[in-house]
């Protein structure tokens, strides 16, 4: 029987299926008997991968048609410390899947861009918490690693920036114009300390449930590691969404 691999960001954890991606991002978000289950994100990940660490050939075992024939749907392999554990070389597609499970495929790509002004971060994978910073993609990806801050990173992450308009560059009076993010004042206040005072970061929630409107990601999902730097799983503009992917465009701003 052939099987699929996936790595969910939120909740994190590696999932073997019978399903295709398109047939697994709608049972995933939507769930089997249509009680929804919201907004997530997976990435395919290479069958042949297997790991010292996490389960993989059991779970493939375990991974066999039900007793009426129907495909098996899920099979969870590991919800612990699999991030750190999955390389990006394995990593294939990820897929943006909407509350009413229409998914959008990305591929992979180097991660390049460092721009300046100021960067509202959601860390989705280990931990989560919401972030703003001076650095860009790169340079926050290193704070991540440990690497630069002077403190213990963490092996693996996953983050995706967030838009912010004006307040990039004027936090204390700029319009937030569509911007939906609660707490609006708070979030001025986190960017102002950031860009006048000598810190590089600052947590503006610590209880960030992962979900995040894909309407206002700012370039795309990051996943980094130590061992092999970064890659980008890119956001399409709004003009190729509407063109390209209505549909699902149209699904993720219901």
């Amino acid at each position: 029987m052939h099987y699929y691999l996936y790595l969910s960001l939120f909740p994190e954890a590696l999932i073997v299926s019978m399903l295709d991606p398109e047939k697994f991002a709608s049972y995933y978000s939507v769930g089997q008997e249509g009680k929804a289950t919201g907004q997530a994100v997976f990435i395919e990940i290479d069958p042949a991968f297997r790991s010292t660490f996490l389960p993989v050939e059991e779970g493939i075992a375990r991974c066999i048609p039900n007793r009426d024939g129907s495909l098996k749907r899920s099979v969870y392999i590991s919800i612990y410390r699999v991030l750190e554990h999955v390389p990006l070389s394995v990593m294939g597609d990820l897929y943006y899947v909407t509350r009413d499970g229409r998914s959008l495929k990305v591929g992979k790509h180097p991660a390049l861009n460092n721009d300046d002004g100021l960067h509202f971060y959601h860390e989705l994978a280990p931990v989560r918490p919401a972030v703003v910073s001076t650095l860009g993609p790169l340079d926050f990806k290193e704070l991540l690693m440990g690497t630069r801050g002077g403190f213990q990173g963490m092996p693996a992450a996953a983050f995706v920036e967030l838009r912010l308009d004006e307040l990039a560059t004027n936090p204390e009076n700029g319009d937030i114009h569509d911007l939906p993010y609660e707490n609006i004042d708070h979030l001025r206040t986190c960017l102002s300390e950031v860009k006048n005072k000598d810190i590089a970061s600052k947590i503006f929630d610590r209880s960030n449930p992962g979900v995040f409107p894909y309407r206002v990601v700012k370039n795309g999902i990051f996943i980094c590691n130590t061992a092999e730097g970064m890659v980008l799983y890119p956001m399409p503009s709004d003009a190729e969404l509407r063109d390209k992917y209505h549909s699902w465009w149209r699904s993720a701003n219901m």
